[in-house]
């Protein structure tokens, strides 16, 4: 029988037996409970962002990975005479404006130092400075690092500027309580592999509608319409094109499970626990983080390797995941560093197996944490 691996990273993430089970029955774009789940979704993630279509707001679900729900939000919302400006202090800002590149969108770019967080300030002093923003962009659990983005208050800023405010909360949403009308927050996007605890295959964006509605026309791509996708889904409940039908399903399930949990308040309180755990047991070995604690986020964890020669990434971690536990790499531009997530399907029982597993793996390589 094959060994349960758990996954310690930041998505796709460990699952429930029942989210997995949701995929086992083949279905079609067009069956009626598959339109009812498409449905429901949309209706409980405005409901888990504190809106509704009442309000004002829509809920657009997008195949694909993440980025293609930033690059469909971005390549559609930012006009032809709007100018963006990309707030980025990691690998997941910087893609931004990657893609704003690409996609010849007017934009700038104000960056800070990976270990630090935007700054409030010096974003309203560049919005001060620059009247020809229209829009903002930023990431609120920038997962290069684990940090987290004051987007409560650069969303203060944006409304005293009257910008429209996007933000990636592609690892966080689900596992962070968010209002995103007191947050001021456009437009949010996120991924069915976070959180939420589905599996790969679409993304979503949270939406202001009004805004939606005067982005009709602008978009630089055909399947990665913003407005038109929306459009689609309100006129018919349908995809424009072939939907992953068994990771809605899946999710459809995961959501009724968020709910059963607690809500977002209670799988918040787990991941805060599963970091609480790790921290404590990493720091017993000896292990350093990279973040200072008070921008640290509870999602996932830098940590610095052990300047003992004999540690090899490689190697401890084809050890861990011969013994069940999938880490995560880092993706640092300045140091080495490798990341553990507190996300998933995973609890403090589970944290502390694998703090056992990564004990077991120093001692064999005879490895020092800490001093040399």
């Amino acid at each position: 029988m094959m060994q349960k691996k758990l996954l310690f990273t930041p998505g796709p993430l460990s699952t429930s037996p029942s989210v997995k089970e949701a995929m086992l029955e083949d279905m079609g774009s067009r069956d009626y409970a598959f339109m009812t789940a498409v449905k429901d979704i949309r209706n409980g993630l405005l409901e888990l962002a504190g809106v509704s279509a009442a309000k004002g707001f829509a809920c657009v679900l997008m195949q694909g990975s993440g980025t293609f729900a930033v690059e469909s939000v971005v390549g559609t919302i930012v006009g032809a005479n709007h100018h963006l400006l990309i707030l980025a202090n990691g690998a997941y800002g910087e893609r931004i404006v990657k893609m704003a590149s690409i996609l010849q969108i007017k934009h700038q770019v104000l960056r800070f130092e990976e270990d630090e967080i935007v700054d409030p300030g010096s974003t309203e002093k560049y919005l001060t400075d620059h009247p020809e923003i229209t829009h903002v962009a930023c990431i609120h659990s920038e997962t290069t690092t684990g940090l987290f983005n004051p987007v409560t208050e650069i969303g203060t800023i944006c409304k005293k500027h009257k910008k429209v405010f996007i933000v990636d909360a592609m690892s966080s949403f689900g596992g962070v309580q968010m209002d995103i009308v007191e947050m001021n927050i456009d437009f949010l996007v996120s991924s069915s592999n976070k959180c939420i605890e589905g599996v790969p295959g679409f993304a979503f964006a949270i939406c202001k509608r009004d805004l939606l509605e005067q982005s009709k026309g602008q978009a630089r791509s055909l399947s990665l319409d913003l407005y038109s996708q929306w459009a689609g889904l309100e006129s018919n409940g349908q995809f424009r094109f072939t939907p992953p039908t068994l990771s809605i399903m899946a999710f459809d399930r995961a959501m009724k499970e968020l709910e059963l949990e607690g809500g977002i308040i209670a799988r918040e309180a787990r991941y805060k626990a599963n970091k609480r755990v790790l921290d404590e047991g990493m720091e017993a070995m000896g292990f350093r983080q990279y973040l200072k604690p008070e921008i640290q986020g509870h999602i996932i964890t830098s940590f610095l390797y052990p300047e003992d020669p004999r540690f090899n990434f490689e190697k401890f971690y084809k050890k861990l995941n011969d013994r069940g536990f999938i880490i995560y790499p880092g993706k640092l531009s300045k140091t080495d560093a490798f990341r553990i997530g507190n996300i998933g399907q995973i609890f403090p029982e589970d944290v502390e197996a694998l703090l056992k597993a990564i004990k077991e793996v120093l001692q064999e390589e005879k490895i020092m944490v800490g001093a040399v």
